[in-house]
């Protein structure tokens, strides 16, 4: 559960910046990197995005599981492009993994440097939905009560020889489905009758926003900006 814990946000120059304008930031990057047609630009923000994680002391494990999703992805765009094109196609599809890679480190950036609180809190004050955002931070705290549930499971199933087969695998495997299907029901029920309970009106105090700072928001502006050259050339 390490790729979804915060435990190596530590203090860095990222962290202090207001979570809206890192918001601000990287919507106005990926603009950029999903409109752009060459190379340039977009391996220029994947390198600055690698650059960034360095700093801020993102552990490789975390980092390589980050992205592995996106590079078995590009993998296949490229593979396909290749098979169907051949060289133009190979040429398109690097093209478009390198496209991918940027926009994913954008992303990857703006969560490795943000709470998860934080980040809530700037949806919010972008007029996100009320309803979507509560589901979001319900979904965050009750992965790590699943992911318990599931592992204490799972360690007894494995004690019991469940997985000493494919076959009795795949019965466990479906036992432990069904039992965390449950289980999320049960967790769902219970804390929408004890937050009533509680008076819960739908307003959350981390949906309160702090004024901006100066320094921060000219210092975005001028990098969207450069960044904009950048893309222009």
């Amino acid at each position: 559960m390490e790729l979804f814990s915060e435990y190596f946000k530590k203090d860095h120059f990222l962290l202090r910046i207001d979570a809206r304008v890192k918001l601000l930031v990287a919507l106005a990057i990926l603009v950029m990197v999903l409109s752009y047609k060459g190379f340039v630009f977009s391996l220029f923000v994947s390198l600055l995005g690698a650059f960034l994680c360095v700093k801020m002391r993102i552990p490789l494990r975390i980092f390589l599981l980050r992205f592995s999703e996106p590079l078995f992805i590009v993998s296949v765009i490229i593979l396909l492009k290749f098979l169907l094109s051949g060289r133009d196609g190979l040429i398109e599809g690097t093209m478009i993994a390198v496209r991918i890679f940027a926009a994913v480190t954008v992303v990857a950036i703006l969560g490795f440097s943000t709470p998860f609180t934080e980040f809530m809190s700037a949806l919010s004050w972008m007029r996100i939905p009320r309803g979507f955002i509560e589901i979001l931070m319900f979904a965050y705290r009750y992965i790590f009560v699943l992911f318990e549930d599931a592992m204490v499971i799972y360690n007894a199933q494995k004690n019991r020889l469940g997985y000493s087969n494919i076959r009795r695998g795949l019965g466990s495997f479906g036992a432990l489905t069904g039992s965390l299907i449950l289980k999320a029901f049960e967790h769902s029920h219970n804390i929408t009758v004890s937050m009533i309970q509680r008076g819960y009106d739908g307003t959350m105090p981390a949906m309160r926003h702090k004024p901006f700072r100066f320094s921060e928001v000219a210092a975005s502006v001028l990098l969207v900006f450069a960044m904009g050259f950048i893309w222009k050339i």
